[in-house]
């Protein structure tokens, strides 16, 4: 009972040195809770069989994710905890003084951890409780979900889940308690205040040449990921990971001592108030934290990359949608090896009811030996090596009839064409395809068929499209006169058509209809616009949801180490801030010292992250064109809002606190 009176006494007589503990612990447990307790709300929500099962998949993956995140979580709860041990090092010296035996020391710690945790995780799953909620209709409107039969949930599979993770965390730390406290020698413990951290003094002309070159590899491995992308292996990216990795260690072990001597060289800044003490506590601070910071600053670099990324891609999977599923359903034969029976008659017999749908077209499109890549493109083009689609040369082209093409134009509200008996036209609307396309009309490039020559009719894309999807994919279609299609066989068939529907009842009984036609012997692909728009909203949500996920915790992470640092070295300092008084300095100049040093500290990682994050979403955009492009802006601004707010809320909280501490001498 004593050592449970003792340790409650320590918990609230310490609280402001764990503050920032228990915030990171209760908004780790908010956030593993919240993120874990999704399937509970999809159980509320209407929504048809598709989106449930994208929910499913989601709900999968972030069960995946969850134990990667317990594991990040597990090594800050160890990395906290070693800085509190660190900082009470005098008070068990005392209890030892006393009479105190480590056993007991260690039960007390152990009632402290057990508290703490208990404490935390009721408050997490409080928080993450009302966070759920709000999640819930987050996810309604991200899925267009029915919230009319919303009722306030928890999910027990959750809160379960939650407190056996944390209470292996918890666990491991008590164990890890026991053992640093069984090591420990009371001379030592003592005279821990005295102990100071031992700095080596590094070259500063050897500091600045690896600062440099530091710099030197930071900017070719931006340039393989950017300008050079499509032409690394996969190795080569992973090396170009590596390097970044690499140039990221060498800046920060060499760049406080390229700021001290630039600095030094400006006497009236490095004169200026407190700034050379300022300085060299900086450089101090970032000399013994070479790594830590480089893994700050990786750590926030897939923050800001993560959380644009994903938020960039969820927004272009949705933006043209409408623009890009103009009808209710695209029906395509891939390959029917007898073609007797036309596309229709193949669809009755398998159940389509032609009543069911209405505005029905059917066009043809061709695979000809003679419309390849490599004929289309013209030598001058081809012969470039900078574009992916360009390492397919021999791929036959789409090609179609005029009045196929204009068929489905005017039906998809798209600019209809005539052609001359020996013109051609091409129409696409991939952005990173269309220059090649455009440099290759404009050369004049002729194509032949069936001996007959064609010359563009344009010297520029036209934009369409055949098929229906969630995105801009059309590299190009080649559209020649009806007549220079004659006797040549179609590769695929298309039946294109709306739903004769007018209430949402009659369109969803025609739509699973649809899905339940089986075709046989004949590959036949169905694409309606509900699937497609499902899906879409399906991936965005998924890579949302995962982004937003593993980024709060990346960021939570990132600010709780260095706010963590900052207080360990603000009790280790409170000597130096106190013979600063004793020669002058009034206690505005040291506050704003302090200030000024822990801002620094928090924007150092940040900056070079940022840095970095330009590249990275250069980089991916790159690499997920595929999906669509959509403005940054909004990303970048619901970005910046999570670091202000998660990141900005770590520094003031760490500065108030580190203020606390220096003024205990006064």
């Amino acid at each position: 009972m004593m050592l449970f009176k003792l340790s409650l006494k320590n918990i609230k007589k310490s609280f402001k040195d764990y503050a920032i503990y228990f915030l990171t612990l209760i908004l780790g447990v908010a956030i593993f809770y919240v993120f874990n307790a999704m399937e509970s709300q999809q159980a509320m929500m209407d929504m048809n069989e598709t989106k449930k099962e994208i929910l499913d998949l989601m709900n999968n993956l972030l069960g995946g994710v969850s134990i990667f995140v317990s594991i990040v979580l597990g090594f800050l709860i160890i990395y906290a905890n070693k800085f509190l041990i660190k900082k009470r090092k005098k008070e068990f010296g005392i209890y030892m003084t006393l009479g105190m035996g480590k056993r007991q020391m260690s039960k007390m710690l152990l009632i402290e951890t057990l508290l703490i945790g208990l404490i935390s995780l009721a408050a997490g799953l409080l928080v993450g409780i009302f966070a759920s909620q709000l999640m819930s209709f987050i996810v309604a409107k991200m899925f267009e979900a029915d919230m009319t039969s919303y009722a306030f949930t928890f999910s027990n599979e959750a809160i379960i889940k939650t407190i056996i993770y944390f209470g292996i965390m918890y666990l491991l730390v008590m164990i890890l308690n026991t053992f640093i406290i069984s090591k420990y020698k009371l001379i030592n413990l003592i005279n821990a205040a005295k102990q100071n951290e031992k700095v080596k003094v590094k070259n500063p002309i050897i500091s600045i040449l690896i600062f440099i070159l530091g710099i030197g590899v930071l900017s070719f491995a931006y340039y393989q990921v950017t300008e050079n992308i499509m032409n690394l292996e996969f190795n080569q990216f992973l090396g170009c990971i590596l390097l970044g990795i690499i140039g990221t260690i060498m800046f920060f072990y060499g760049v406080s001592g390229f700021i001290l001597r630039l600095v030094r060289a400006n006497k009236k800044i490095y004169l200026k108030g407190l700034n050379m003490f300022v300085l060299r506590q900086i450089n101090s601070k970032i000399n013994t934290t070479v790594f830590s910071m480089s893994i700050i600053c990786i750590l926030l670099f897939l923050t800001i990359t993560v959380f644009s990324s994903a938020m960039s891609l969820n927004q272009a999977a949705k933006k043209d949608l409408k623009e890009l599923t103009p009808m209710d359903v695209e029906i395509k034969e891939y390959r029917n090896e007898d073609e007797i029976k036309p596309l229709q008659t193949i669809l009755i017999n398998s159940g389509l009811n032609m009543n069911d749908l209405k505005d029905v077209i059917e066009v043809n499109e061709y695979l000809i030996d003679t419309v390849r890549t490599k004929d289309v493109l013209g030598e001058k083009v081809a012969s470039q090596k900078d574009s992916e689609f360009l390492y397919h040369l021999d791929m036959p082209e789409s090609v179609m009839t005029i009045s196929d093409y204009n068929k489905v134009a005017s039906k998809y509200g798209k600019e209809t064409f005539t052609l001359n008996d020996d013109e051609y036209l091409v129409t696409a609307d991939y952005e990173d395809m269309i220059k090649y396309r455009n440099q290759a009309l404009q050369d004049g490039v002729n194509i032949n068929i069936n001996g007959k020559t064609y010359k563009p009719k344009y010297n520029e894309i036209k934009d369409g499209f055949l098929d229906m999807g969630a995105n801009h994919s059309n590299t190009g279609i080649f559209i020649f006169p009806d007549k220079a299609l004659e006797n040549i066989k179609p590769a695929h068939r298309f039946l294109i058509a709306n739903y004769n529907a007018n209430d949402d009842e009659t369109y969803n009984k025609i739509e699973e209809k649809i899905a339940n036609i089986s075709v046989d012997n004949v590959a036949i692909g169905f694409y309606t616009k509900t699937s497609i728009y499902d899906s879409a909203i399906g991936v965005g949500a998924i890579v949302t949801f995962i982004g937003l996920y593993l980024g709060i915790i990346f960021l939570i992470s990132s600010a709780a180490i260095l706010a963590l640092k900052e207080l360990s070295d603000s009790s280790d300092n409170k000597e130096r801030y106190n013979i600063l008084r004793k020669i002058g300095a009034d206690e505005k100049m040291i506050n704003k010292s302090l200030f000024k040093q822990i801002g620094i500290f928090f924007l150092a990682p940040l900056l070079l992250a940022i840095i970095h994050s330009i590249f990275g979403i250069k980089c991916a955009n790159l690499m997920l064109s595929a999906f669509g492009k959509s403005g940054m802006l909004t990303s970048i601004i619901m970005t910046a809002t999570f670091i202000i707010v998660i990141y900005g809320g770590y520094f003031l909280l760490t500065y108030f606190s580190s203020k606390s501490i220096i003024k205990e001498y006064e």
